[in-house]
């Protein structure tokens, strides 16, 4: 499997595994930041991202075809966030931030779980 990032790089297919699995427990302590914040719903969301991430890395280790339904779902979980925290955001730095974590972080995560869930397909 090879996954591009741009013009001539590529990882490693064993790196890519444990590169969702770290980004989902990366997640995890942001959760609690949530929490705090009373911000429940977000944190629900956020949760279901990091659990998507997570099982999509460990069956995608095993070289398992079900990770063609993880990526899928994960894909769909990132684009709702980046949609709802950039339209929910007031505007200022909430908005800012919104957008940086959704052009930065949230979209090409989408991007990468649903060329995952494709090529995964596209061999079935």
């Amino acid at each position: 499997m090879s996954i591009a990032l741009g013009p001539g790089r590529t990882p490693p297919a064993q790196l890519l595994p444990w590169l969702l699995v770290g980004l989902g427990t990366v997640l995890l302590p942001w959760l609690g930041t949530l929490a705090a914040a009373g911000q429940w719903n977000w944190v629900g969301l956020d949760f279901l991202e990091a659990l998507g991430l997570i099982a999509t890395g460990l069956l995608l280790r095993r070289a398992d075809p079900r990770h063609c339904l993880t990526a899928a779902a994960t894909a769909v979980l990132l684009l709702t966030d980046a949609w709802f925290d950039t339209t929910t955001a007031a505007p200022g730095p909430a908005l800012a931030f919104a957008l940086t974590t959704a052009v930065l972080i949230e979209l090409p995560l989408a991007v990468l779980c649903a060329r995952l869930s494709l090529r995964a397909l596209a061999r079935a």
